[in-house]
């Protein structure tokens, strides 16, 4: 058995916090606005949507500072031990501008203010790591900003003049930084923390066989890793999520490991950390990966936790299933391994014992000559859930279907396979013809619904043409038809 804590310690701006009593619902941006009276950020959705609450928090990851933007209003207080937090008041020192500041007052990026905030640290995050940024570098930092007033050409025009400004490396952040990196080094103890308020109970588990424990011991816990779902069940449903057990901080669930049959991911792995070992063995994921919320929730949101609750509408189990994805699930009992596909039982239920959790998801490489791809709708283009969601993996003999995976989100009560469809595909030309001939198995697979996201009708005929459009890159022919279109 670890040892134990009763309090949670981290830096807020240049000041050490400690708190030992805190409920786990306790959300970061309450905490600042009313406990500390940092009221620079707002509460413009309580849902991590507008980013109007942005701040940065700085973690160590393989013994090295690292700084994101994230939405404070689903932060759960708890998940900050041994963080560094950066508000938008770290911005303005002895009455002057800090750069980010000064670019958008020049820039004129700024009208009712409200939201301002919030993009200023958006683009403080994006100017630490990127001094230089362009254009697609900067629209993706802001994917998760939302603004009423300004339109967004002046905020980029902003982020674009940053070099006139200076450099990172004289930010008071940069300067300060292994001053910071050396402080939160030596909080890191190695004990389990329990804080309580009243009857609810926050646990943060020292290690993976502790997370293990605690959940044995703890029937019914909601296990919070990046909390962008769980955190809504508190600010939308005002829901009681006592026991919490939280798992951000666990490494051992934040590895990557390329096996020699595949890759590996930790079930704690943000979708940022995920994103270029991804990229690298699945370059076809990258159009789906940069519509996964914006900045602030790819860098909260975690792999597992999209997997594990189960939605119809995640955005990865599709993707992942057609790769033939398997799951393993831990608890003190042991491990064991099942498909991803199998996972999912029915609506809001899956194969996951009370007292399992997702450790890791294994990808298998795709072999030479395969073709795979990821396609998302959505009402929004950017930081929007989607409505239909498709992924295929196609293996070709000649011109015939030798093996085919299809899987879609949105289309059922669970993510799930077009069994029908490609039953009807499976051997056949890989063909308009043939498509046209499996298009009635559709029904066989799928009895879809309609809701604000999507009609049932829609969700039909979208999936059948995002069949199709597989279809036409796969064989060469998406750019000549839009050349004739074009030409038309």
């Amino acid at each position: 058995m670890p040892s134990l804590r009763h309090e949670i310690r981290f830096l807020l701006n240049e000041t050490p916090v400690t708190v030992s009593e805190a409920a786990p619902d306790t959300t970061l941006l309450s905490f600042l606005r009313l406990e500390r009276r940092l009221t620079g950020s707002k509460e413009g959705c309580a849902e991590g949507d507008c980013g109007a609450c942005t701040v940065m928090v700085g973690r160590l990851a393989g013994g090295e500072l690292v700084y994101e933007a994230v939405t404070s209003c689903i932060r759960l207080l708890p998940s900050l031990d041994g963080c560094h937090v950066v508000t938008v008041e770290h911005l303005s020192r002895d009455g002057g501008l800090h750069p980010i500041q000064q670019a958008l007052v020049d820039a004129h990026g700024s009208q009712c203010g409200f939201c301002t905030p919030g993009i200023a640290m958006a683009l403080y995050a994006l100017w630490l790591r990127s001094p230089a940024p362009g254009v697609t570098e900067i629209e993706r930092a802001l994917q998760g900003n939302l603004c009423r007033c300004t339109g967004y050409q002046p905020i980029v025009d902003a982020a674009l003049s940053l070099p006139r400004y200076g450099t990172p490396d004289a930010d008071p952040l940069a300067m300060g930084r292994a001053a910071v990196q050396q402080q939160l080094a030596a909080w890191q103890d190695g004990a389990r923390v329990e804080l309580a308020h009243g009857d609810a109970r926050a646990i943060l588990p020292a290690d993976g066989d502790d997370f293990a424990a605690a959940l044995a011991d703890n029937a019914g816990a909601t296990i919070v890793a990046g909390a962008t779902d769980v955190g809504l069940w508190v600010t939308k449903r005002f829901q009681a999520i006592s026991p919490a057990i939280f798992i951000g901080h666990l490494a051992g669930l934040q590895q990557v490991e390329a096996e020699e049959a595949g890759l590996r991911l930790g079930a704690g792995i943000s979708y940022a950390q995920a994103l270029p070992h991804l990229l690298d063995r699945f370059p076809h994921l990258a159009e789906l990966w940069w519509r996964i919320g914006g900045d602030q929730i790819r860098s909260m949101g975690t792999i597992g936790g999209n997997i594990a609750n189960g939605s119809p509408i995640g955005d990865t189990p599709p993707a992942f299933i057609a790769l033939a994805a398997t799951l393993t699930l831990r608890s003190r009992r042991g491990a064991r391994t099942l498909p991803l596909e199998d996972f999912f039982i029915a609506y809001g239920r899956q194969d996951r014992g009370a007292d399992e959790f997702v450790e890791s998801v294994f990808l298998p490489y795709p072999e030479p000559g395969r073709h795979d791809a990821a396609y998302k709708l959505s009402k929004r283009r950017d930081e929007d859930i989607s409505a239909v969601c498709g992924a295929f993996s196609l293996r070709l003999e000649g011109e015939t279907v030798a093996a085919l995976r299809i899987a879609y989100g949105g289309m059922a009560a669970t993510p799930r396979r077009a069994a029908a469809v490609e039953a009807a595909l499976l051997g056949r030309p890989w063909s308009a013809a043939s498509l046209a001939g499996a298009a009635t198995a559709f029904d066989a697979d799928f009895q879809p619904i309609g809701d604000w996201r999507a009609s049932a009708d829609y969700r039909r005929t979208a999936a059948r043409n995002l069949l199709r459009r597989f279809h036409l890159q796969t064989t060469g022919m998406a750019g000549l038809r839009l050349s004739r279109e074009t030409a038309a």
